[in-house]
């Protein structure tokens, strides 16, 4: 029998079904040869895990949270604002949390040697940034829209515009990945990778909303795309982490 004290503690549970894709998913077929084939093994955090390397304001470049200044010349594109916040599963902010972003520049080409599809690098944009969450558990960036792209998955198989997310707790060893999409994309409907969650409404989770509250006049458009960390409204995230081209 529970005491009083245990009762009120928080339990934590699995996420719903269907909130998160399965590691092997026939329809991207990367997955045959990327999931692991037998149980996990756990193993524990020692003392190094979980207090270092430190995830501070001392990490951050001054435009590592904007995309469109880390250059002398402005890159190609539509600028974008993404921003939103950092929550857990009872909706409170989660504080100092590092965000990382990755994504293909406007032509949908990535900065990455493996990525060598007729499309031209941009050499004012490099496609990576991070920044820390603040006290009320907000991130923003600012950067490029991205466009689609080839990655011969299927037949004319073209990615839906994306931002892949990255958020840490404490440590290195705590980090969850997502990717952010756009509304209306018409190339959501044959993604094996956006279809591979199998709840419609934890795979709406993934897609941006557009804010004309933060689209800023003459500049940029705004999007908003919270991010939470487990319970009923839960984030989908990745089981391992992907290559930068989903290939």
């Amino acid at each position: 029998m529970a005491t009083p004290t245990e009762s009120r503690l928080p339990r934590y549970g699995e996420d719903p079904e269907g909130t998160h894709p399965p590691l092997g998913y026939p329809g991207y077929r990367s997955t045959a040869l990327r999931h692991p084939k037998q149980d996990l093994v756990l193993l524990p955090q020692m003392l190094t895990e979980v207090t270092g390397p430190l995830l501070g304001p001392g990490r951050l470049g001054e435009h590592d949270n904007d995309l469109t200044r880390q250059h002398a010349g402005e890159p190609q594109g539509q600028r974008i604002i993404v921003t939103g916040r950092l929550l857990d599963g009872d909706g409170r902010p989660v504080r100092d949390s590092l965000v990382e972003i990755w994504q293909a520049n406007a032509g949908g080409r990535y900065r990455h040697t493996g990525d060598r599809w007729p499309s031209p690098l941009d050499p004012n944009f490099d496609g990576v940034g991070r920044t820390l969450t603040d006290s009320d558990g907000r991130y923003t960036f600012t950067t490029i829209k991205p466009g689609a792209y080839p990655w011969k998955n299927h037949d004319n198989a073209w990615r839906p515009a994306h931002i892949h997310f990255s958020v840490f707790g404490s440590a290195f060893t705590q980090r969850l990945v997502t990717q952010m999409y756009f509304p209306d994309d018409p190339l959501f409907s044959q993604d094996p990778i956006f279809n591979s969650i199998p709840d419609e409404k934890a795979r709406q989770r993934m897609v941006s909303r557009y804010d004309h509250t933060i689209t800023q006049a003459e500049w940029a458009l705004g999007f908003q795309f919270d991010i939470v960390l487990r319970g009923r409204d839960a984030s989908v995230f990745e089981e391992e982490e992907e290559e930068d081209e989903d290939e």
